[in-house]
């Protein structure tokens, strides 16, 4: 199994939302986080001062995936969030070593 921590422009939230339901992904954890990279914030101009914004808005999912949907979800993802411009986000990907429903007790792949 795989964990995929996608960070992206909040706009593009429903679009990979969808894009990931569509390929089968029943659940995803969403937070609201701020960050920069090569994108390094803006400047802004707020009642006549300017000021720099160091870190944008951007949105953070989550979601756990078997071995075999890997590429799929990655490519959803890639496809719904991108907009061809600085600052389109990143995807990380990580193994999970196991998963447990605290519901069921359903563990790994039967728990995703």
């Amino acid at each position: 199994m795989k964990k995929i921590d996608a960070v992206v422009k909040p706009f593009k939230l429903d679009e990979v939302r969808e894009a990931l339901s569509e390929i089968g992904v029943s659940g995803l954890t969403v937070t609201e986080v701020k960050g920069f990279g090569r994108q390094k914030g803006h400047t802004e101009l707020y009642r006549g001062a300017e000021y720099v914004v160091d870190f944008l808005p951007k949105v953070k999912i989550e979601i756990v995936v078997a071995d075999n949907m890997l590429e799929q979800a990655i490519e959803a993802i890639i496809k719904a969030a991108r907009t061809g411009k600085i600052g389109d986000g990143k995807i990380f990907v990580t193994s999970v070593e196991q998963v447990v429903r605290i519901r069921t007790g359903e563990t790994n792949e039967a728990a995703i």
